[in-house]
């Protein structure tokens, strides 16, 4: 027998979409989530929570073992990596915080119906596979919120043992001798951090002609010259030949390609970490059948307060077009959900959404990037500021990288911020609030930094738009 329930709001997914579920508990919506595994989706699971915990300890051997003698520890030269713990306070991470968003749902009077969850309508779902058996459930409004998956490349496959992707990468508890990477992009530059401060020998290949394309290309050109610095071998331009790809007792062996002209690179690796993005998880759950729904490469498309352009049919996160992350897909949960229930939340803007790639030095942007701003018909005027140049970043003992602000030429308006060095995600804050309400760099800069502190550099890369910087 089939059981049968009703709601005002249905989210498929339980991913980052639960800060939608509690904001609609909130306004009294009676709210049905379904989730087929653990709560918190695959950043709390296999993304930004776990990584990040494994980063943290990268970032501290590296501190204590390579920089304690300068500042005073003494023997910390013998201070090595023991994956075991290290993997143990991965998962108990993870857990407390999964555990912690069962009990936001229960505290909030959230139904969390588990099991494979497939529309049968645009506001209907049965659910199978989960512990209540087969469940039909239907509601005024429903939210897609299925997410994504890594991808993979043709001849690149994973196996789970010598081709892996990120999910495989974070369930290992040792560090290969040899990595080859392929990818660099966030996650991509995140692991080869990580496994070059867990003492690896690590390859990057990029497809593109930088590292983190995205980025800036000052930011792109500045990480290239510290992975460098660091040992990173990094092949921009090229790729890894497929069919060259052997398997021996001591790993992998293959070629890399660049990709004009004829040439190549033998290398070998114990593994292949493939990071070239991630997939919208859009399969097997029902779409086909939604009539009016539009879809392009797999990704549901809406407009600027998540609607799908089907009546009381919404989607989030990584199966819409836009950055695949964690906050970015909580925030558009909190927007579909003010729609839903009659509010006026602020359209969803792109250029609001900060970004952090986790790697050494740290990466942090938001707007427009200065060739973004040329291409959108600014003209531009820029201000960079060296972290080396600043007494906290002294202090702190990382003194790489910069602070970029891209401005309006004519009207001072900020456009874009890209930092790169330490805390930089910290940092962001400032500038994204300054895109929000129509700020100038010249305001950023007339607001007082305490010091000594990292932000300060921020108030000296404003002053450096007009050519006013003081400690340069």
């Amino acid at each position: 027998m089939t059981d049968e329930r009703r709601y005002d709001l249905l989210i498929l997914g339980g991913g980052m979409s639960y800060v939608g579920a509690i904001r609609a508990a909130q306004l009294g919506l009676k709210v049905g989530l379904v989730e087929r595994d653990a709560l918190g989706g695959t950043c709390l699971n296999r993304g930004c929570i776990p990584s990040k915990a494994l980063l943290e300890t990268a970032d501290l051997l590296h501190r204590v073992t390579e920089q304690g003698h300068e500042f005073g520890l003494a023997g910390s030269d013998g201070v090595s990596l023991d994956y075991g713990p290290l993997g143990e306070r991965r998962d108990a991470v993870v857990d407390k915080h999964v555990r912690g968003v069962e009990f936001l749902m229960k505290k909030n009077g959230i139904d969390v119906i588990r099991g494979q969850g497939a529309l049968t309508a645009p506001t209907s779902i049965h659910v199978s596979g989960g512990e209540a058996g087969e469940v039909d459930v239907s509601a005024t409004d429903l939210i897609l919120a299925t997410g994504s998956a890594p991808r993979s490349l043709p001849g690149l496959e994973p196996d789970g043992e010598r081709i892996i992707t990120s999910d495989e990468a974070l369930k290992r508890n040792d560090v290969p001798g040899r990595v080859t990477i392929v990818g660099a992009g966030a996650i991509g530059v995140e692991w080869a951090s990580m496994y070059r401060d867990f003492g690896a020998e690590v390859t990057l290949v990029e497809f593109l002609d930088r590292v983190v394309p995205l980025e800036d290309a000052d930011v792109s050109k500045e990480l290239n010259r510290v992975f460098r610095k660091r040992g990173i071998a990094i092949h921009t331009a090229s790729t890894i030949e497929p069919e060259t790809i052997q398997r021996t007792d001591d790993g992998l062996t293959f070629s890399i390609k660049a990709n004009e002209g004829e040439k190549r690179t033998d290398a070998g690796a114990d593994i292949i970490l493939v990071a070239v993005g991630r997939r919208p998880l859009t399969d097997g759950i029902g779409l086909e059948g939604i009539e009016g729904l539009k879809m392009e490469r797999g990704y549901v498309l809406v407009d600027d307060h998540m609607r799908t352009g089907v009546e009381h049919l919404y989607a989030i996160g990584d199966i819409v077009p836009g950055f695949a992350l964690a906050h970015v897909a909580a925030h558009e949960s909190v927007v579909a959900v003010e729609t839903i229930s009659g509010h006026d939340p602020e359209p969803i803007r792109g250029n609001l959404m900060p970004r952090v790639t986790f790697c050494r030095p740290q990466i942090g942007s938001v707007g427009l990037t200065e060739e973004e701003a040329r291409e959108a018909g600014h003209e531009v005027k820029t201000g960079q500021f060296p972290f080396r140049a600043l007494g906290k970043a002294t202090i702190v003992g990382e003194i790489d990288g910069f602070a970029k602000l891209v401005a309006d030429a004519g009207s001072g308006l900020l456009l874009g911020a890209h930092i790169i060095g330490p805390h930089a995600g910290d940092l962001l804050p400032e500038p994204t609030l300054a895109l929000l309400v129509e700020g100038t760099a010249a305001e950023i800069a007339m607001s007082v930094h305490a010091h000594p502190t990292l932000p300060e550099v921020l108030a000296e890369a404003a002053m450096a738009v007009d050519g006013d910087a003081i400690h340069v």
